[in-house]
């Protein structure tokens, strides 16, 4: 992935992550997600719109394995 062309910054993990899957005809807007998300979360916290996506996607969790 850290050969694409393109790529701004180096990908890497951080300590905690979420892995999900897209399907084919939204990776654009994936891509366009993350291309803006950095502006994105200057107007809404990565915590809430987490919490946000969780709950859309009636996924359950546990709070305590949530945030460090």
């Amino acid at each position: 992935m850290n050969d694409e062309q393109g790529r701004r910054w180096p990908f890497h993990w951080q300590d905690g992550y979420g892995a999900f899957t897209v399907s084919r005809s939204k990776v654009a807007a994936v891509i366009d997600y993350i291309d803006k998300q950095m502006e994105h979360h200057n107007k809404q916290s990565f915590q809430d719109e987490y919490l946000k996506m969780l709950a859309d996607h009636e996924i359950e969790y546990d709070r305590k394995y949530l945030w460090e």
